[in-house]
């Protein structure tokens, strides 16, 4: 008996003990699975990513990501990084909050003004419970302007001179070395723009007056402008192409249809070439032949024949191989008042009066007289339109006390620029960097492409010759944004060949881009604004002032 009880109770011992290890192995082997690690919230400097709507952060700012878990800290460095295109990755540290669920990335130095930056956290991080990360994550960001100077403070006279002589290079230095004609953008090759050049033209007597160059030099280069224009481009009917090859003189088609005449550019290029005839009036063999040459030119231009069959209307374009089908009329209110006067100014082939009122005013339905933050409009569409529009007709003819039936154009161009000004102060868009410092839309260079900006179509880029070309206009104004564009942004615009076309603080783009047609512009500009000198020469033409008296204007410069 004793020896079966024994026996009983070392099974039933052997039982508990086998009960015993069953159970242990069983815990051994059922484990937790590792919990995925989730993003719950990112913050810059306390404010949450879904709300940063534009804002711009200081270069020292800190990044907060709170996790749903602690997280591994030997993971960290390897997971997160901070890089803009520009820069590459920036060197960063790390804190730990909340029980290492809330990481703090701070840039070990300085992040570069105006600059996007894109935070990414990758898969690689885990938590301490071994979780991976269950997605990619990235964070974009803007930080702020540097509001320090950039270039040393001058004078406000020493900077207008600075400006006028850096954007003048573009037309000196970066001519075409075979015409002396502009070169259309600072990437265009053999490609000269007529009308550009005429701006540039225009800028030669400011360049002599302001001693940037001397009348000889000025005198040399305009006889190698003129003696190409008149002897080796192509001309239509006397008019000029919008591009031509500046080494043969042979059109470069503007687009497929766009390879004759354009008339408004042609305008552009003789008002040039008039107000540089006026200047140069001393009694010098040089000066005598090189009048005389002008006048070949511009008394060539058949602007009665763009009628198109007696029509009274101007029409744009021209084509050899597509005679008059792109069929443009030229119609106000826009660019092209200059294109009416010069025409009315011709010697041989002026146009009546009535093609002006009845094509370009439309008989009388160019007038609106709208108001706009407060500015009444005579004239253009809502809210004015693109600033060119105030610029290109009045680089030589002066708005000041100029009327006629339909506008005060004084008014229309003054106010123009203010609604221009105003739009962008009250920026209803919201854009990043839009201020009374920062301002001016006008036709230009965009990302990706080309664009009449004005606040119809207004997509955040600012193109400083918008708001330097109206410094008769709008004095206080554009020497806010000079100063601004100059001193502030600096050389992230300002080149050897005077400001880039256009920038957007939003996006931190920069054109990189130099136009003939925006820089002109600039330097006569400022010049009226200086000293009226363009305005005189042009405006006291004596073909001119016939041609406006015969359109209808009156003005203090009209006998």
């Amino acid at each position: 008996m004793l020896y079966k009880k024994s026996m009983i109770n070392c099974i039933l011992l052997s039982a508990l003990l086998l009960g015993g290890c069953n159970k242990k192995s069983t815990s051994a082997i059922i484990e937790t699975p590792p919990l995925p690690l989730n993003i719950l919230s990112t913050s810059i400097n306390d404010i949450q990513s879904n709300a940063l709507d534009g804002s711009r952060f200081p270069v020292a700012s800190a990044i907060k990501i709170k996790l749903n878990n602690s997280v591994d800290r030997t993971t960290v460095a390897s997971a997160i990084s901070l890089s803009s295109n520009a820069n590459g990755d920036a060197a960063l540290s790390f804190l730990y909050e909340n029980n290492d669920s809330t990481i703090v990335v701070k840039p070990a130095v300085s992040l570069n003004y105006l600059t996007r930056y894109e935070l990414q956290v990758i898969p690689t991080l885990k938590s301490v419970k071994k979780g991976s990360l269950n997605n990619y994550y990235s964070l974009n960001f803007n930080t702020q302007i540097d509001s320090s100077d950039k270039f040393p403070r001058v004078s406000d006279d020493a900077l207008l001179d600075i400006v006028q002589q850096k954007t003048f290079k573009y037309f000196w230095d970066f001519a075409h070395p075979v015409s002396g004609l502009a070169r259309e953008r600072n990437a265009s090759g053999d490609i000269v723009t007529s009308g550009g050049s005429g701006f540039g033209i225009m800028a030669i007597p400011v360049a002599i007056n302001r001693n940037f160059i001397t009348r000889s030099e000025g005198l040399t280069r305009l006889k190698t402008i003129v003696n190409f224009l008149l002897n080796k481009a192509d001309k239509f009917h006397g008019a000029f192409s919008h591009w031509l090859n500046g080494a043969t003189g042979a059109v470069v088609p503007f687009s497929t249809k766009d390879n004759g005449a354009d008339l408004v550019e042609t305008s552009y290029l003789v008002a040039g070439l008039l107000t540089t005839r006026e200047y140069f009036n001393n009694n010098s063999t040089d000066e005598i032949s090189l009048r005389a040459d002008i006048n070949k030119i511009c008394d060539a231009v058949e602007w009665n024949w763009f009628r198109q069959n007696n029509q009274d209307v101007l029409y744009w374009h021209w084509s050899p191989n597509y005679n008059w089908e792109m069929n443009h009329k030229i119609i106000g209110w826009n660019e092209c008042l200059i294109t009416y006067i010069m025409a009315a100014s011709s010697n041989n082939y002026a146009i009546p009066a009535a093609v002006y009122h009845k094509g370009f005013a439309a008989n009388g339905a160019i007038i609106n007289n709208k108001s706009y933050y407060g500015y009444s409009l005579p004239l253009g569409p809502s809210n004015g339109g693109p600033l060119f529009f105030a610029h290109y007709s009045f680089l030589g003819i002066n708005p000041n006390g100029l009327k006629d039936q339909y506008a005060d154009y004084q008014q229309q161009v003054v106010n123009h620029s203010k609604i221009n000004y105003q739009y962008c102060l009250t920026n209803p868009k919201k854009y990043f960097g839009y201020s009374k410092n920062c301002w001016g839309l006008t036709a230009s260079d965009i990302p990706g492409g080309y664009a009449a900006n004005e606040p119809n179509n207004d997509i955040g880029v600012i193109t400083p010759t918008a708001a330097l070309s109206s410094f008769p206009y709008t004095p206080l104004e554009s020497m806010q944004a000079l100063q601004f564009f100059y001193y502030t942004l600096g050389n992230k615009i300002f080149t050897e060949y005077g400001f880039m076309d256009a920038f957007s603080l939003k996006d931190n783009w920069y054109s990189g881009t130099t136009l003939a047609i925006d820089q002109g512009p600039i330097i006569v500009m400022i010049e009226n604004y200086r000293s009226q000198l363009i305005w005189n020469l042009l405006s006291n033409c004596t073909e001119v002032k016939r041609g406006m008296k015969n359109l209808g204007f009156t003005a203090p410069y009209i006998n």
